[in-house]
């Protein structure tokens, strides 16, 4: 039988290898033939900017292997942002064709977008907005709230506007856990920290019910403020407007919610008429053609995205994870570079690893020690150990709707011995040393491990707020009044001292420019750290370190031969478009 064990797995083994080496081949094909004849041609004298949300906007590349490698041009937070303040001054640019109503869109990033639209606005271009419906095949509010950042909204006919008001709702795995045997040993600092209700109770219990109705409350002031200034009301107006919805596409044209109903092809027409002469040229192309001066002083952005861990799995399919060894690499690299005159750290996180997180912090504390600014830009999320991240920030900035704070921790684990009773299944085995079995989800904590456990969640917990108070120089009571596990909105946060200034990237490029003494006009390049070298072959380097195991070693190595095909491709072409800007404790 071990022998037919050993053929099976080098059969697996095999069909895997080739599989990725298919896919390895497919890229570097496709990355030739786009380096040869998919160059982006110059920007007409007369342009309509496009932008398709239809595939959502990434925060960076790297959360999409296919954009790494060059495939695509997917539209990034930067390229957005940067493109669009850069066409609001470019007399080329007549306006922008909006395409919205699908794909997954964070509220706070809903947010940061109709700002960029608004300011783009504010220099003379019009915006068109089209959507077939809000809220169908995505989140009905935060698209409507961007769509408000438009000229004009046009609604498909038989489309509806899904703007209902917000709602958070968790479910509670008490009585399903008790019901297989599995037992929750874990515990938190302090009663706000809400991971471990869904498993230890079966309703939310009232701290973390008071917190999240703050949260939804807060949030929801934005959607109302943007929804009032559509329809020319107030805000009460507009929340006893959104009390009625949804709204089917008459109702929604009769509430000035939307100015037209009207097809596709209506829509084309009439984007012609109003820009007569000017040829169609998408946001993401345009923003690849922006390049600041070569001199210009550089800002260093790096982004903190995903879950905070001690290392990825090195997979450029894997899960986007803020992996401490990636992110305090190029945080040290930016604060040892003479050329870099401040840091942007753009981050979006639900927290993860202590340790983890503890790793990062000090690479940011140390720039701010060294005279190195560091401006954090938060996103959708920026919680718990994603907080902790930037509070030894300069300056802290977020979305009215950013989703902040839970400075807090939790831990504990599982214990399936029960479970195991149940299926008949039995557990034994050999140990040397009084605790070796502590995590083991065999067994209950004893005594001792469970002091240990307590003893770990309280140092966590009081180094969180002290080194909290320190970034933000808050005293230990104000610091405790915020923290608690307690989650706020960006504005909140605002009022509270955790967050500096309300706003995105714009926002935060400015004060990055302000903390490096630079004039508000002065140009700057925004630099990606860590730097990869060709985007394709950083993608087969990943691709070839991934591969690396003992049955995929020879496809490792063929990984890095076409990396190197790759570059020598690089050196010989002058086409590729390149855009200057572009459970432990657990926090």
């Amino acid at each position: 039988m071990g022998f037919f064990r050993w053929i099976g797995r080098i059969l697996i083994g095999a069909l895997a290898g080739i599989g990725l080496l298919v896919i390895a081949a497919v890229l570097l094909a496709g990355s030739v033939w786009r380096d040869l004849s998919n160059r982006i041609e110059p920007v007409p004298e007369q342009t309509l900017l496009t932008l398709d949300l239809s595939d959502g906007v990434n925060e960076s590349n790297d959360a999409d292997p296919f954009a790494l490698a060059g495939f695509t041009r997917g539209i990034t937070m930067p390229d957005l942002v940067l493109g669009l303040e850069a066409a609001s001054h470019d007399a080329r640019i007549k306006g922008l064709a909006l395409k919205l109503g699908t794909g997954d869109l964070p509220l706070a990033r809903a947010q940061e977008i109709r700002d960029a639209l608004t300011a783009f606005r504010a220099q003379g271009k019009f915006i068109l907005a089209f959507a077939e419906s809000f809220g169908e095949a995505g989140n009905g509010n935060s698209h409507y709230l961007l769509a408000t950042g438009a000229d004009e909204i046009w609604l498909q006919p038989s489309g509806d506007v899904g703007l209902t008001g917000l709602r958070l709702e968790t479910p509670f795995f008490r009585d399903a856990l008790d019901w297989i045997g599995v037992s929750v040993q874990m515990d938190r600092r302090k009663e706000y920290k809400g991971a471990i209700d869904s498993l230890t109770s079966n309703s939310m219990p009232a701290p973390q019910r008071e917190n999240l109705q703050q949260l939804v409350n807060s949030m929801s002031t934005a959607l109302a403020q943007a929804v009032a200034a559509r329809i020319g009301g107030d805000e009460e107006a507009a929340r006893a407007l959104i009390d009625q919805g949804p709204f089917l596409a008459a109702d929604a044209l009769k509430a000035k919610l939307v100015d037209r109903l009207a097809y596709r092809d209506e829509f084309e027409t009439e984007l012609d008429r109003r820009a007569a002469g000017a040829r169609r040229y998408a946001l993401a192309d345009y923003a690849a053609m922006v390049k600041p001066p070569k001199d210009a002083p550089q800002i260093a952005l790096i982004h903190g995205l995903g879950p905070i861990q001690l290392a990825a799995d090195g997979s450029p399919f894997g899960d986007v994870v803020m992996d401490a060894q990636t992110v305090s690499e190029a945080l040290r690299s930016a604060r040892e570079d003479p050329a870099v005159k401040a840091i942007l750290f753009r981050i979006d996180s639900p927290g993860g690893s202590y340790v983890a997180a503890d790793t990062i912090w000090r690479e940011v504390a140390r720039a701010r020690e060294e005279g190195k600014p560091v401006v954090v830009s938060m996103s959708g999320v920026a919680a718990s150990g994603g907080y902790f991240v930037a509070a030894p920030a300069a300056v802290i900035v977020a979305e009215p709707t950013t989703i902040t704070g839970s400075i807090g921790v939790f831990g504990g684990k599982f214990v399936l011995s029960e479970l195991w009773t149940k299926l008949g299944v039995t557990f034994d085995g050999v140990q040397a040393g009084a605790n070796a079995d502590m995590d083991s989800a065999n067994r209950d904590y004893s005594f001792a491990g469970w002091n240990h456990l307590q003893a770990s969640l309280d140092t966590i917990y009081q180094d969180f707020v002290t080194k909290v108070g320190a970034g933000r120089k808050l005293g230990a009571d104000a610091v405790e009044q915020v923290a608690k596990g307690q989650v706020w909105s960006g504005a909140d946060a605002a009022q509270n001292g955790l967050v500096d200034k309300l706003g995105g990237l714009s926002v935060a490029i400015a004060e990055a420019r302000r903390a490096a003494g630079l004039a508000p006009d002065t140009p700057i390049q925004l630099v990606p750290f860590p730097q990869a070298p060709h985007d394709l072959t950083s993608f087969l380097e990943q691709f070839a370190k991934a591969a690396e195991t003992r049955q995929f070693a020879l496809l490792g190595r063929i990984g890095r031969i076409a990396a190197g095909f790759e570059r020598l491709l690089d050196a010989n072409s002058s086409v590729q478009a390149q855009m200057a800007p572009v459970i432990p404790a657990s926090r």
